[in-house]
């Protein structure tokens, strides 16, 4: 015997436009087509079916994404904390002054483009 579906759905089915209830039963996949096909579901009975698996598999995945966002909040709390926490770090060294050096004779030893040319 066929799996009756909630009536719920079959009101629904009812105020379907004839675009909206194509792309319902274009979504349909597994069993719920042939049984369709073979006459075992009247058009309306497989269409409520269809919606209510849709709606079962929408708050599956609303659970799932509340879920990882909760996760992903919680991670992002954990980095918050740890850069809040200052790590004290030793003092660093006045710059050293074989840098300062060096980049003064690199300015020094730079020839203006026109010289360069000759």
């Amino acid at each position: 015997m066929p799996k009756l579906s909630n009536p719920l759905y079959a009101e629904k089915v009812k105020k379907l436009t004839k675009v909206e209830a194509e792309r319902l039963l274009s979504r349909m996949t597994g069993k719920l087509p042939r049984r369709l096909e073979k006459d075992k579901l009247s058009r309306d009975e497989a269409l409520a079916l269809q919606m209510e698996l849709e709606d079962e598999q929408l708050q599956e995945w609303r659970k799932m994404m509340a879920a990882l966002n909760k996760k992903s909040e919680g991670k992002e709390k954990n980095k918050e904390a740890k850069k809040a926490k200052p790590v004290a770090k030793p003092e660093e060294k006045a710059k050293s002054p074989a840098k300062s050096k060096a980049v003064e004779k690199t300015k020094k030893t730079a020839k203006p483009k026109d010289e360069q040319g000759k």
